[in-house]
């Protein structure tokens, strides 16, 4: 079974029928096959997150506990699971790969991170994120 690991982004479209990209998601997800879609902790922190931001939200921003019950509605499918670090130590090396530039980039973290995550772990990213998807390489599904 391959294994996919959706940004923030592409959860939250899959999740709030509000998002402009709720349709390519939701196309997107009823397309899988014998893919598995998985949340590492960023994407499962992160999507907690935004779902209790009501700048995101607006007026179906969620309570911490509501947020966890979609999160946990989402794991209920067959086609969802969560993906741990195997092993930190070589995620972390390839973060520092995609850190080793000499500019401040303050947003670009959770992209190297991502970007790392899947590298180490072999799975393949799914993003609308043009500039994720050229950082991950080939590794990526770019959703439009």
């Amino acid at each position: 079974m391959k294994s996919l690991c959706p940004d923030v982004n592409v959860w939250l479209a899959l999740a709030y029928e509000g998002h402009q990209h709720h349709r390519s998601a939701q196309i997107w997800f009823d397309n899988l096959d014998s893919e598995l879609a998985c949340f590492c902790r960023l994407t499962q922190l992160s999507f907690l997150r935004l779902l209790t931001h009501p700048s995101v939200m607006k007026e179906e921003v969620r309570s911490q506990s509501g947020a966890w019950e979609i999160y946990d509605y989402l794991l209920q499918d067959e086609r969802v699971s969560f993906q741990p670090e195997g092993d930190p130590k070589q995620v972390e090396s390839a973060l520092r790969k995609f850190t080793a530039s000499n500019r401040a980039s303050p947003q670009g973290w959770p992209d190297a991170y991502l970007a790392a995550f899947v590298e180490v772990e072999r799975l393949k990213l799914v993003t609308f994120d043009r500039g994720l998807y050229s950082m991950s390489k080939g590794a990526a599904i770019l959703l439009s």
